[in-house]
């Protein structure tokens, strides 16, 4: 049984660069896989291994400057969710490209699972959902609006362009984890609007404490790691990955004439050139050849 940890913290690193290696090594030795992200402004991630080396890695991460009060999500799996460990440095731990924006500073309030869905359901409430289109596809609440961006970059200007229709409302936002979240309330708050409420510990919270029974849940979530998406107990749900655009298929995409396993799916067939798909195709030869040997192809998660 492995253990799944999701977590984010926004805090200050004097130096992020510097705390990379020690936390790699950790991981490493700790049969821990998965990815982190160090910013200036925090740590961001998910992590899989034994229950004794996340337990040794969320301590370290705990001790790091402005992180005694980490929290974060667990979850089990019964196969490898990753195949390698991943700790990068980046300008942002979620890229929004606000130079202004500082969740440390002021969030929108923070929504239990438990009084969500009154929330959502009141007529003065707007309830948007800000992560990519191709997770919305799989699964979102009742009622909520696809902003239908490609990434979380392009939240800003799609605000810009639509904030009238939403005058004189209250924003209920809500992500995956709530990272996204953090910056969205922060960014909204800093355009005037004073009601903006997230939903706290994201998606996989409200899953996670929500009977499906009483859910405003509709579909799965998708998630980052080999699981692809989990539904009402954050048991796995039926979706796998497009290794060519790494967007969430249903099992029976599988079986359509676009799809060719690491090269392409029916969503991006036409997305890539010939020479990208023969790039894909060596790509996938080279795993193959190194899971026979025994070894891990760096192409792999």
């Amino acid at each position: 049984m492995y253990t799944i940890a999701a977590l984010y913290h926004f805090t200050r690193f004097p130096d992020h660069a510097a705390l990379r290696e020690p936390l790699l090594e950790l991981c490493r030795a700790q049969s821990v896989k998965g990815t982190l992200l160090l910013a200036k402004e925090g740590i961001n991630g998910t992590i899989a291994g034994p229950r004794a080396g996340i337990d040794a890695v969320l301590a370290h991460i705990k001790a790091l400057p402005g992180c005694a009060d980490l929290d974060w999500k667990e979850a089990t799996a019964d196969h490898p969710p990753f195949g390698k460990m991943k700790v990068r440095l980046k300008k942002e731990i979620v890229t929004m490209g606000q130079p202004d924006v500082d969740p440390r500073a002021r969030v929108g309030n923070y929504v239990e699972p438990e009084e969500w869905n009154d929330l959502i359901r009141s007529d003065d409430v707007v309830v948007i959902d800000t992560r990519n289109d191709y997770e919305v596809a799989i699964g979102t609440f009742e009622g909520a609006i696809d902003p239908e961006t490609a990434s979380f970059r392009e939240f800003p200007a799609w605000w810009e362009d639509n904030k009238e229709r939403f005058h004189n409302k209250r924003v209920a936002m809500f992500c995956t984890g709530g990272i996204r979240c953090e910056k969205s309330t922060n960014f909204l708050l800093g355009q005037g609007i004073e009601d903006v409420y997230h939903l706290k510990g994201g998606i996989l919270r409200y899953l996670e404490e929500m009977p499906a029974e009483n859910s405003t849940w509709q579909g799965d979530c998708f998630v980052f790691d080999n699981r692809v998406s989990v539904g009402h107990g954050l048991v796995e749900g039926p979706h796998k990955l497009c290794h060519g655009c790494r967007r969430p298929i249903l099992p029976e995409d599988v079986k359509r004439p676009e799809y060719e396993h690491g090269v392409s799916c029916h969503r991006c067939v036409n997305e890539t050139s010939e020479a990208d798909k023969m790039r894909f195709r060596e790509r996938q030869k080279q795993i193959g050849l190194a899971r026979r040997r025994g070894q891990e192809h760096l192409g792999t998660d």
